[in-house]
């Protein structure tokens, strides 16, 4: 609310209650919620606060259908919604993990030298037989961003004057609900706190550095820029969500659908990213995971951004993000 602090709240369809406003009750239900003041500190006592939150549900529900509900419920339209999690401690990309997405990457930008002597039909079978291998006996690829390129689910998105490519990439993102290190595939999902949206910007003539190709990808100059990721609107509890790959990534462009596809095309399913992840890496509460972005991006259309234009991101059952994009 204008003039207040960020805090974290449950929102039930169109108006909102602080988690403070919570504390009675669930002390009454001998239940309590710990540590409300963030959302960041909230995931810190998750597998605490989410019996609280679970045992407090049906009475929220019945709160609402009062003619005065007891509870001090907000109109949506009356807040800023920042992002659910916005100085998460780590931050982690899974790269090229949709199978139509990269094999459309391959045959789009054309840069395996195996294949620049074949025809495009050829060169999309090629890149299609990779993909099955790779998700017979591949591993994940999985990089890191800067925390300061996170903003909120309808912010602006930035667009510097010398980026020439900006591009849009909608991702499924997993927000981690406990520390986890090295646990298997099968147990994975059970360290995850809940799922929220984020459109993962990217310079594309940027990623590429062409006075380093010894060493690769740039992703700090091609994706860390302010504003670059969006993350909103809310995080789903992952016991709201079953399975994530049952999802559906959907992103339009002035209203225009340019990205439409279900999760069950990651090469590499959530529990997998997870399980390699922390293979080696120790994961801790609150940190984000962004798991790929589907086939239908710019620089498959060959359609960049541009001041004005405006992105509309969702995924089936966590929410709708709008971000406007401005030229600095």
């Amino acid at each position: 609310m204008a003039g207040s602090p960020a805090f974290p709240g449950i929102v039930l369809g169109e108006r909102m209650v602080a988690l403070q406003a919570l504390l009675p009750f669930c002390h009454n239900l001998a239940k309590p919620l710990y540590a409300v003041d963030s959302m960041r500190n909230l995931l810190d006592h998750w597998e605490l606060n989410r019996v609280a939150l679970e045992a407090v549900m049906p009475a929220l529900y019945a709160d609402l259908e009062l003619a005065t509900p007891s509870l001090p419920w907000v109109s949506l339209q009356h807040l800023r919604v920042h992002a659910p999690i916005e100085n998460p401690r780590q931050f982690f990309c899974a790269g090229a993990n949709y199978r139509k997405h990269v094999i459309d990457l391959i045959v789009d930008q054309g840069r395996d030298p195996g294949l620049q002597n074949l025809s495009k039909e050829e060169t999309r079978r090629a890149a299609e037989q990779a993909m099955d291998e790779r998700i017979k006996h591949g591993e994940p690829y999985v990089f890191t961003q800067p925390v300061g390129s996170i903003c909120g689910p309808y912010d602006d998105i930035l667009l510097q004057p010398d980026v020439e490519q900006p591009d849009w990439e909608l991702e499924l993102a997993v927000v981690i609900g406990k520390e986890t290190f090295q646990v298997s595939e099968a147990e994975a999902l059970n360290y995850v706190a809940g799922y929220t949206i984020i459109n993962d910007i990217s310079n594309r003539e940027l990623i590429h550095r062409t006075d380093m190709k010894a060493i690769g990808t740039d992703w700090v100059m091609g994706k860390g820029l302010p504003t670059y990721n969006p993350m909103g609107p809310f995080i789903v509890p992952a016991s709201q969500i079953g399975d994530p790959q049952h999802l559906h990534v959907k992103l339009s462009l002035n209203g225009a659908v340019m990205q439409d596809e279900g999760c069950s095309d990651m090469i590499f399913p959530v529990a997998k990213l997870i399980a390699y992840l922390s293979s080696r890496i120790r994961l801790l509460p609150g940190d984000i995971l962004i798991t790929g972005s589907p086939s239908g991006n710019g620089s498959h259309y060959g359609r960049f951004l541009r001041d004005g234009d405006c992105l509309e991101g969702e995924i089936s059952g966590i929410g709708v993000m709008r971000n406007r994009c401005k030229a600095l």
